[in-house]
């Protein structure tokens, strides 16, 4: 696939001259080394994009011409993942990881037992990962939530799923409809989640099921999570 770039002022008439600029522009001339006559993707992060062609190499922009437009159309399942907050390193690889696996929507978790407490760089890091990926939809990253807004979340979804090692249920037994227009995984910290918690959460109508005997990471689990729900789903 094309290199994929994401801008705020995305060109969307073909034929339209347009001077890419800004920290990428300076990345794809100095390290990426991109020449005259080469195409790549400018993104607006919504879905739309734009093929564009380089006729011009500055110090630090290019010139581009818009050669094709068009625009992605979500998913039918729109998937979100509530991720207790770890600590710094393994946040930006669980985001990362969320964001390569398509995920729409990522609600930072302050759990019982969650270790981390910044959520400031998370949006950057979903941007970065979805040029990375060549994804042309950036996950949403929502505020900060606690339990009970969990528990708001799960009742407004069709499906929830929450994780947890003491689980007796099967995921593959807990998705039994796949027209799922709403879907939400709950991935617990490294501490485990609370008894306290899964009373709530199961209470709000969430399922608790197990990923497996082995124990994923936090950072870990949700790309195994919306691996299997997207599979069952049919979404992949």
């Amino acid at each position: 696939m094309l290199t994929l770039f994401f801008v705020d002022d995305l060109p969307t008439a073909v034929g339209q001259i347009y001077e890419f600029d800004g920290e990428d522009a300076h990345h794809a001339v100095r390290v990426l080394r991109i020449a005259a006559g080469e195409t790549f993707m400018l993104g607006d992060g919504n879905g739309r994009w734009s093929q564009v062609r380089v006729f011009a190499v500055k110090k630090r922009s290019l010139e581009v011409e818009v050669l094709h437009t068009g625009f992605q159309e979500k998913l039918n399942t729109n998937f979100t993942v509530a991720q207790a907050i770890p600590k710094s390193d393994r946040a930006k690889e669980a985001i990362e990881l969320l964001t390569e696996a398509g995920v729409d929507r990522i609600v930072p978790w302050r759990a019982a037992r969650s270790i981390g407490k910044s959520c400031d760089k998370y949006e950057v890091i979903a941007r970065i990962a979805s040029k990375q990926s060549r994804r042309l939809r950036i996950p949403e990253i929502g505020e900060v939530a606690t339990t009970d807004d969990l528990c708001a979340l799960i009742k407004a979804s069709e499906l929830a799923i929450v994780f947890h090692e003491s689980a007796t249920k099967k995921l593959s037994d807990c998705v039994t409809n796949t027209n799922i227009v709403d879907a939400l995984i709950i991935i617990g910290p490294e501490g485990g989640i609370t008894p306290q918690e899964l009373i709530k959460f199961e209470g709000s109508g969430a399922q608790v099921a197990i990923m497996g005997r082995p124990i994923l990471r936090s950072a870990h689990a949700g790309i195994a999570a919306i691996s299997a729900v997207s599979a069952l789903l049919k979404v992949w």
